[in-house]
């Protein structure tokens, strides 16, 4: 069964920056891909970005808008997303997902399927002055 653990989140000023990790255990990240997911009080959880071994996905460009980028540790069996130019509205609870096989679009449509079923606990961005 794996596992995933998310860390970094915090209280950030806007324009500020903060890094993300989710490490995975109980299996070995190349055979995985993982994205980050974020959700806000009383909005829908919306996909941001996605690696696998081979690419890097951008599930919501508007959201990404090249502030946010991926990567992935695969031998400390960890991916990380880096958040820059954080604003207020970035303020959420990110999630990582991990799914098998490595394969952004797969990872995607079971989570438009509600069959993602590997998730992190969340780690919490707060922006503010």
């Amino acid at each position: 069964q794996v596992q995933l653990v998310e860390s970094g989140g915090g209280l950030v000023q806007p324009g500020g920056s903060l890094r993300l990790s989710c490490v995975v255990s109980g299996a070995t990240l190349h055979y995985y891909a993982v994205a980050w997911f974020r959700q806000a009080p009383g909005k829908e959880r919306e996909g941001l970005l996605c690696s696998s071994s081979s690419d890097v996905y951008t599930i919501n460009p508007d959201s990404v808008k090249g502030r946010f980028t991926i990567s992935r540790d695969n031998e400390k069996n960890a991916v990380h997303l880096q958040l820059t130019s954080l604003k207020p509205e970035d303020s959420a609870v990110y999630y990582c997902a991990a799914e098998s096989p490595a394969n952004c679009a797969y990872l995607e449509a079971q989570h438009s399927r509600g069959l993602l079923s590997s998730w992190g606990q969340g780690t919490q961005v707060t922006v503010s002055s």
